[in-house]
């Protein structure tokens, strides 16, 4: 399945050209002051070229994505409520999801979502070939990051049985205004579900936002959005109306998070802080905040606890999403998935475990 796995990451870019003009800063003042202290042009025009093209060839090598190492389940299943009854009837295995589902996936890009006549949204949709009526999974991306950020979450998702859609708001907020908009996208879709898919299973839509993006699910979540729950990929939180917003949620929510001992992320703590009701959390250790993305770029021999997203990491995070919100959409709680995260607990790759 290509569907998406050549895109690379619009943040991952950005980082990349930033580096790039460091280090060209760096060596051009090097040569400056080499230039000074030996009172004559010891580095030329033409070997601060050079230079500049060896730290291009070596970045662009260096920063390149490998292919996704992701396997196929050996398991077989005919169809989604065939593959739901056989995985409740096995003990829950985080492992399971960490290779893709058994089902192929439609792809459509850049559908235009209208809400109104005034508003519509961009998505992409990621459909479950082989089912008939299946759960809506809809991602939002955080600060200055986009649904191709996404990509493969949304694919990975969707082998699982699950229809996924991923979306763009605007990526520097406000995000609050974000939530707003994301829950009447939620209430045009159930009014008319062909605006993305008549097989989707209106009974069961979630909601997942990753960074800012959890601030704007949960804005959404206050609103009345008319979903199954949430899922937040360590979710960062912005706007003084937050804590009285995340108050007023009433659904389950999986709070999955990166190691705050590397990297800690604003408010992360208000959502199961302030979220009343159901709500769990787990961290995953030596994950970063770029992790909870797929794809993201990075360096490709980064030893792993850098600050650095790595593509072991990303995949943890995708096997959890994905648990979950196979756990949430299927038995209605997320019992099943905090059953599957019990090996990774023991053996120390999820930590600090929590729930209400």
């Amino acid at each position: 399945m290509p569907v998406g796995a050549g895109r690379v990451a619009a943040g991952a870019r950005r980082r990349f050209r930033f580096l790039l003009r460091c280090v060209a800063r760096i060596i051009l003042t090097v040569a400056d002051v080499s230039e000074n202290r030996s009172g004559g042009r010891s580095v030329d025009r033409a070997c601060r070229s050079a230079l500049l093209l060896i730290v291009i060839v070596a970045l662009a090598a260096g920063c390149s994505r490998e292919p996704s190492t992701l396997k196929v389940t050996p398991i077989k299943a005919a169809n989604p409520a065939a593959l739901d009854k056989y995985l409740l009837s096995h003990r829950p295995d985080l492992d399971t999801f960490r290779l893709r589902g058994p089902f192929f996936v439609r792809a459509l890009k850049d559908v235009e979502i209208r809400i109104s006549s005034a508003l519509s949204v961009k998505a992409d949709l990621y459909l479950c070939a082989a089912a008939e009526k299946a759960p809506l999974v809809i991602l939002l991306h955080g600060h200055e990051n986009s649904k191709d950020d996404h990509v493969l979450q949304a694919l990975h998702v969707a082998t699982w049985g699950m229809h996924a859609m991923t979306i763009d708001l605007p990526n520097r907020g406000p995000w609050i205004a974000n939530g707003k908009t994301l829950a009447r996208l939620v209430d045009a879709i159930r009014r008319a579900p062909d605006l993305a898919d008549s097989q989707i299973d209106l009974s069961r839509v979630i909601l997942v936002g990753h960074s800012f993006g959890a601030s704007a699910v949960a804005s959404a979540l206050a609103e009345g959005a008319d979903v199954s729950g949430a899922i937040l990929l360590d979710p960062a939180g912005i706007g003084r109306q937050l804590p009285a917003l995340l108050k007023k949620v009433k659904v389950p929510v999986m709070l999955i998070g990166a190691d705050e001992e590397i990297w800690p992320t604003r408010n992360r703590d208000y959502f199961y802080r302030f979220i009343p009701g159901t709500v769990a959390e787990i961290s995953i250790r030596h994950a970063v905040h770029e992790d909870a993305q797929y794809p993201t770029e990075r360096p490709l021999h980064a030893p792993e606890g850098t600050l650095f997203a790595t593509e072991a990491s990303q995949i943890t995070f995708v096997s959890a999403l994905t648990a979950s919100a196979f756990s949430l959409t299927v038995t209605g709680s997320f019992d099943y998935a905090w059953n599957s995260f019990e090996g990774a607990l023991h053996d120390g790759s999820f930590f600090n475990p929590k729930k209400k």
